[in-house]
């Protein structure tokens, strides 16, 4: 098993302490930020500021995620900085640190962040928004789902359009109204629906349920105390909508997907949250990269404040362009692996001809 040697250990316990400590400062900055937006909905319906602070707190592993690339920019270079003014980091390369030696073990930290990354969106944020979002809803006495229009939540499936005016939860809709076309795409029939409830054994269970059939010029009317609705609409895919897309988990990505491609409807939004979904805690990894050169020209840049802000500066450079090449990825049809990976395919290479500088003079 590789041991590491005293120096690694200290470069890594220095970094990832400095990573944490920025990290934290983001995630209180930008928290009561967030706060102070939520408590602007204070008074309407029962929402007070009691779910206002409980909604900020389920927010806060969505900010972790966001965060941590940043984070891990901001906090290497802090560290290397330090070092730096401290001459260490010249000790080091005078007693024979290689450039790649160093990076190798800042990778290590970046490594964990990645880790971390890719688990706190797959297995928190999902969970902390939907919480939040039915939090919210429940309290402002509103649509669960976030992507919900004025007039409700719409889904296709197959030739129907389900027309959702509430959703009381994922399991139990209220004022429901399925538009079936035929397959020459004439309006075949109008169901109305007071509620539907989902059966364990599949199936919605509707009640109030009146049916209006077309057929040609003849109308008939249909009234029911019940019915059973077979859809493959089904209370995990309602809740896939709870959330933006990039917030979701990549199971609930792949079977919404799925839905969506079955239905002949666009896909490329969440294609390219997928691939982001997998790219993304590779960032840790670019950042650090990007972060080391700036140790090695301490003398030629201005001191630890500027490094910070040029970081910071660099750390929202990267969250703008990640956000850019996603929508335009969507407006433009780019290949989803191409708009999600460009952003940090461009960031390191930008980091390794910084590097290849630095080593060159």
């Amino acid at each position: 098993m590789f041991k590491l040697s005293i120096y690694q250990r200290y470069l890594m316990r220095e970094t990832l302490l400095a990573i944490l400590l920025v990290l934290l400062a983001f995630v209180v900055l930008f928290g009561f930020f967030d706060f102070v937006e939520e408590a602007r909905g204070v008074g309407k319906g029962n929402y007070g500021f009691w779910v206002a602070f409980v909604s900020v707190l389920f927010s806060l592993p969505g900010l972790v995620y966001e965060l941590i690339p940043v984070a891990c920019l901001i906090g290497t270079l802090y560290a290397l900085a330090t070092l730096a003014r401290h001459s260490e980091i010249t000790v080091l390369r005078a007693s024979g640190l290689a450039t790649r030696t160093l990076l190798g073990t800042l990778y290590r930290v970046a490594a964990l962040l990645a880790v971390a990354t890719f688990l706190i969106g797959e297995i928190l944020v999902p969970v902390s928004d939907r919480l939040g979002q039915e939090l919210k809803a429940g309290a402002m006495d509103k649509a669960f789902a976030q992507q919900g229009f004025i007039s409700g939540i719409w889904v296709k499936d197959g030739r129907n359009f389900i027309n959702i005016r509430h959703a009381v939860s994922e399991s139990f809709l209220e004022d429901v109204r399925i538009y079936s076309f035929d397959e020459a795409g004439a309006l075949a029939s109008v169901t109305d629906a007071g509620s539907a409830a989902f059966a364990e054994r599949g199936g919605w269970l509707m009640s109030e349920v009146v049916k209006t059939s077309l057929d040609g010029e003849r109308v008939s009317v249909e009234r029911r105390q019940s019915d059973v609705w077979t859809s493959s609409i089904t209370p995990d895919l309602l809740s896939a909508l709870m959330i933006a897309p990039e917030r979701m988990s990549l199971y609930d990505l792949f079977n919404y997907t799925r839905h969506l491609s079955g239905n002949r409807q666009s896909t490329e939004r969440y294609e390219i949250a997928i691939w982001k979904k997998l790219f993304y805690p590779l960032a840790s990894l670019v950042m650090v990269t990007l972060a080391l050169p700036f140790g090695y020209v301490h003398d030629r840049v201005g001191g630890v404040s500027l490094k910070i802000f040029g970081g910071v500066m660099l750390g929202i450079a990267f969250y703008a362009l990640n956000g850019l090449f996603s929508n335009l990825g969507v407006i433009n049809a780019w290949p989803p692996v191409a708009s999600a990976a460009a952003p940090a395919v461009l960031f390191f290479l930008a980091a390794v001809s910084l590097i290849w500088w630095v080593e060159r003079r």
